[in-house]
């Protein structure tokens, strides 16, 4: 059985059976507009969740013979927190992620006969994301949780002596348990680290061996890589920043730094192998990345504190944490560059006109520009949780949520701008549209202000050709060894196959082929 996006909108998710053999498809269920559905191990469809206009959400429980009844009512606050997982194999049990009543995400086991709900797990400091379920049972052995780094607890007791053997075999690692055969006996681990290639290992419970399957990247092994550490910055207001530093040598100090700034911004950076900070490092540049309020995983309080607060405490975050690596002796205060995508493009560009002063160098890789053109511009496949955002920002319908919208984007302060720009767009992207790009470059070029703006032709949000993100990838490292002083391999030939556009500005970045 297969999920097929259902042809009349493009908007919901309809349930189709397909036969392997024939190709034949036929339609199971056919989704009312329904944001997410749930089916239980005979693959029937049992649960659906439905975001309300308010911003709240709702589990129905389809598989009563009196129609759908809701099973589970989610605050608004709580819907990026909240989450049904699965069944039991019997199908009396759920399990689902839950911080209803409480501030970090617990997985829990509502029993679907009496209604009766149980705590499994928790952890103090992060939510629980993720856990290693029972092949034979599907109930959980053990929950996860990411703080600054992976943490496992626990549940069957029969696990125990598995988690002891495994951190006593694999290091400063973090794992991730793949699959796993049914009687239990032979489980595939995904083993992870900062500073290497992520490494696939078979490993025999019964025996208690474990052998490397493969690596998944052996062209990594002769690189030399640096670590990642973890580190908690204090923001102005007290509230901890679970952050990532890469270093490119043990003793880096007063050194060039790029702050490396995640999309969303209901997302999060992890500890783990980086290519960005590899790269940047290699590069000599000292490498910071920051989850700054708003990131997920650190319990809804940690989201909530981000709510109106983009342009505000969001982007106060950023700046303290300028301010920290500066006093913690790793970067030159003067040759900072400021780098971010989606949601940390928009910091971006809020950086430069906010805090004009505080970085060298700005880059912005499709971020939005106008928060009203932004939302006004939302997809079909974001309506679902346009309400959320709504909330979470400001309502774009109003007078007063407008006006907001507007004190908070960088359009409305471009005259502050005083640090060297590059700007990059996909010319496919219906996230956040050329337009965003393209209406404040127009503003900087009325008030001769210098920018570079290339464009891609064929991308959308993110990069998905090989060619296109060398081109990028060249002309970024040109941009900061060009403001940053930092180190640059010649761009050659690596436009080619690329459709990157300089729309203007390229005279700005020397050494870039004509």
């Amino acid at each position: 059985m297969l999920f097929g996006v259902n042809e009349r909108d493009r908007r919901y998710f309809d349930v189709v059976r397909i036969d392997v053999t024939t190709g034949a498809s036929r339609l199971v269920f056919e989704n009312p507009g329904f944001s997410g559905l749930l089916m239980d191990d005979t693959l029937s469809v049992r649960l659906a969740v439905r975001v309300r206009p308010d911003g709240s959400a709702e589990v129905v429980d389809l598989s009563r013979s009196d129609g759908s009844t809701l099973l589970l009512d989610i605050p608004d606050e709580d819907v990026f927190t909240t989450s049904v997982w699965r069944f039991s194999r019997d199908g009396r049990s759920l399990f689902l992620q839950n911080s209803c009543g409480r501030d970090r995400a617990a997985l829990m086991e509502r029993n679907l006969e009496t209604g009766e709900t149980r705590l499994l797990a928790e952890d103090p400091e992060a939510d629980i994301v993720g856990a290693w379920w029972d092949a034979r049972t599907s109930r959980p052995l053990a929950a996860v949780a990411l703080a600054n780094r992976q943490r496992w607890h626990v549940i069957d007791p029969t696990v125990r002596e598995d988690f002891d053997f495994l951190s006593g075999r694999i290091g400063d690692t973090e794992l991730n348990i793949v699959s796993q055969d049914l009687a239990m006996e032979q489980l595939v681990i995904l083993a992870t680290r900062s500073d290497a290639a992520g490494e696939y290992l078979l490993y025999n419970r019964k025996a208690r061996d474990l052998r490397l399957l493969f690596k998944t990247r052996s062209d990594l092994d002769p690189v030399p890589l640096r670590p990642m550490r973890s580190v908690a910055i204090d923001a102005r207001d007290g509230l901890t920043l679970p952050s990532y530093l890469t270093l490119p040598h043990e003793d880096f100090r007063n050194g060039p730094l790029v702050m490396v700034i995640h999309g969303g911004p209901y997302a999060r950076d992890v500890w783990g192998y980086n290519g960005m900070h590899q790269w940047l490092a290699d590069r000599g540049y000292g490498v910071l990345s920051v989850n700054f309020r708003g990131s997920t995983g650190f319990g809804k309080a940690f989201i909530g504190a981000a709510n109106q607060q983009w342009g505000g405490r969001m982007q106060d975050d950023l700046t303290d944490a300028a301010a920290w690596v500066v006093a913690q002796g790793y970067a030159d205060p003067t040759r900072i560059a400021f780098f971010g995508a989606s949601y940390g493009g928009y910091a971006a560009l809020v950086a430069a006109t906010q805090t004009p002063e505080t970085f060298a160098c700005i880059i912005d890789i499709f971020g939005p520009s106008n928060l009203v053109t932004l939302m006004q511009a939302i997809p079909p496949y974001w309506q679902t949780w346009f309400a959320v955002f709504r909330r979470r920002l400001a309502n774009p319908d109003t007078e007063e949520g407008r006006a907001w919208l507007m004190e908070r984007s960088p359009i409305t302060q471009v005259e502050r701008i005083v640090r060297p720009l590059l700007i990059i767009q996909g010319m496919n992207d219906v996230r956040v549209k050329p337009q965003e790009s393209e209406q404040i470059v127009n503003v900087l070029r009325q008030r001769l202000i210098p920018v570079t703006y290339a464009t891609f032709a064929d991308e959308g949000h993110g990069f998905v050709r090989e060619e296109n993100r060398l081109a990028f990838s060249a002309v970024m490292e040109a941009f900061l060894a060009r403001h940053l002083d930092g180190s640059a391999e010649p761009v050659g030939d690596a436009f080619n196959g690329s459709t990157i556009k300089f729309e203007t500005g390229r005279e700005l970045i020397p050494g870039l082929p004509e």
